[in-house]
């Protein structure tokens, strides 16, 4: 019996690590100041959403393991936005209802991503983003740099194999040209 809890608890602990990863890719700052994404709330809640998506979506041809691994990294990222509704100031009977509305955002926006990514026309990535990320901020003269590092990230988190990705070892780029990796350690 004390295997199963010792199982998920490793299991949690990758998640946390993974989440950790996903957060810290989500909020370097040549994101919000070379390619034009809001620094906003909202806008670092859409590239929380979209780097967690491409390390979900890494995940989806990891197996079991990686099936495992995804459902408690999406309670991180439930619990976190709960978390952060609460510091906001968001009253306790309302949080619940909108920690909802945030999970349903996340899929959409997964759907819309996956979408783009496995089509052929490169458009329906820049439509995808110009909803979700840019939605609101007028002009999308940095998407192109935003949908070129989509790209570049969802390369490297496919190359790694199938351990890295279920131990929560997933290595997202650095958006900012010749200063090296960046391992997702903030």
């Amino acid at each position: 019996m004390l295997s199963v809890f010792k199982a998920r608890s490793q299991v949690k602990r990758k998640a946390g690590e993974l989440y950790g990863r996903v957060v810290a890719a989500a909020r370097q700052p040549a994101v919000y100041r070379d390619m034009g994404v809001p620094d906003t709330p909202e806008g670092r809640f859409e590239m929380v959403a979209l780097m967690l998506f491409l390390g979900l979506d890494r995940l989806q041809t990891a197996g079991e393991e990686g099936d495992k691994v995804q459902q408690l990294t999406i309670e991180q990222f439930v619990t976190d936005m709960d978390d952060c509704m609460r510091e906001m100031g968001v009253g306790d009977l309302t949080v619940p209802k909108k920690v909802r509305r945030v999970a349903a955002g996340f899929y959409e926006r997964a759907g819309a991503y996956r979408a783009a990514l496995t089509a052929a026309p490169a458009s329906l990535l820049h439509e995808a983003l110009r909803n979700y990320v840019y939605a609101g901020a007028g002009g999308d003269a940095d998407i192109d740099k935003l949908a070129t590092y989509v790209r570049s990230v969802r390369a490297a988190l496919t190359a790694l194999g199938d351990a890295a990705a279920v131990n929560g070892e997933l290595t997202f780029p650095d958006p900012e040209p010749g200063t090296g990796g960046n391992d997702g350690r903030a």
